[in-house]
């Protein structure tokens, strides 16, 4: 396990806990809404909280509030690269 997640892992956590299934490639390449992907709150709320349950510690409040895989991955990575 990485300090960092990656592109791959968010599309793994969103097909497991969101029901949605994307490439890697789709996220990274064109950073589509979440909305326009279909996932709701909820789906991100289920993201967030994996990710708190893998690493043991509590994700930015602002992380479930994301609008864009991009968006979500830097408030994520960044948290997790500052230990915070």
């Amino acid at each position: 396990m990485t300090d960092r997640i990656t592109v791959e892992e968010l599309a793994e956590l969103m097909k497991k806990s969101a029901g949605v299934t994307v490439t890697p490639e789709e996220l990274g390449l064109h950073n589509p809404g979440f909305d326009t992907l279909g996932v709701d709150s909820l789906g991100l709320l289920g993201i967030v909280g994996e990710l708190e349950n893998r690493y043991g510690t509590p994700m930015p409040a602002d992380a479930e509030r994301s609008k864009t895989p991009r968006q979500f991955l830097d408030l994520v990575n960044s948290a997790l690269m500052t230990g915070a």
